[in-house]
């Protein structure tokens, strides 16, 4: 009997009692806040914040591919700067460009062409053609000779005082093009060494439209 009682007070010294009290409630919250949470699919505000930012890099892709395909191929604006056209175009002048056209024809005489400068990438003029490939042009007083005749135009602002290369005759290679400013006294142009024979691959596009200033808006005149 004496064995059984003992056995029975040690079982009942580590027997938690009955009616004992559970794990305290600041417990229970400090092991649920300590527990991990699982991460769940984006929550819908930031799913619409994603589709917006997605949305905005597609417009400005398509934006920016639209305009290099208009300025590269379809057209572009330029400033004339200095007094070389006058009176036709005039230093300040905001003008368009337009290069579809020559991607289906050569240009044309008495065309006002944009054209970078063959020493220089970033300089580009602005002039009319008067010798086509193939022709020979000389300046003689007053007259401009297109393969021993003269040519019937009256885009000069005044007489030519000076022919420079083209006191002599000067002949036109395939592709190659002469060109004049309006204002023969002021110009440099074909008939300046520096500038000389304007190749077809220097042209840029042909004046097209001016959109400044708004009281001279308009097409501009070739012929």
């Amino acid at each position: 009997m004496r064995f059984e009682k003992e056995t029975e007070e040690q079982y009942e010294e580590f027997t938690e009692p009955a009616g004992a009290p559970s794990e305290s409630e600041p417990e229970k919250a400090l092991r649920m806040e300590e527990e991990p949470v699982e991460s769940g699919p984006p929550e819908p505000e930031e799913r619409n914040i994603l589709r917006e930012v997605l949305s905005f890099l597609v417009y400005a892709a398509v934006i920016f591919g639209c305009t290099f395909f208009i300025i590269m191929f379809v057209a572009q604006r330029t400033s004339v700067s200095g007094h070389s056209m006058d009176d036709n175009l005039q230093d300040g002048d905001q003008l368009i460009l337009e290069k579809v056209s020559y991607r289906f024809r050569d240009p044309e005489r008495f065309d006002i062409v944009v054209f970078r400068f063959a020493h220089e990438k970033n300089i580009f003029y602005i002039k009319r053609i008067v010798g086509l490939p193939g022709e020979t042009v000389q300046i003689i007083g007053d007259d401009i000779y297109i393969d021993g005749e003269i040519l019937e135009e009256d885009y000069g602002l005044e007489p030519i005082l000076d022919p420079k290369l083209a006191a002599e005759p000067v002949t036109l290679g395939e592709g190659e093009y002469f060109v004049l400013g309006d204002n023969r006294n002021h110009s440099s142009d074909s008939r300046d060494p520096s500038v000389g024979k304007v190749k077809r691959s220097q042209i840029v596009g042909r004046a097209w439209l001016r959109i400044w200033p708004l009281d001279r808006l308009g097409f501009v005149s070739h012929r």
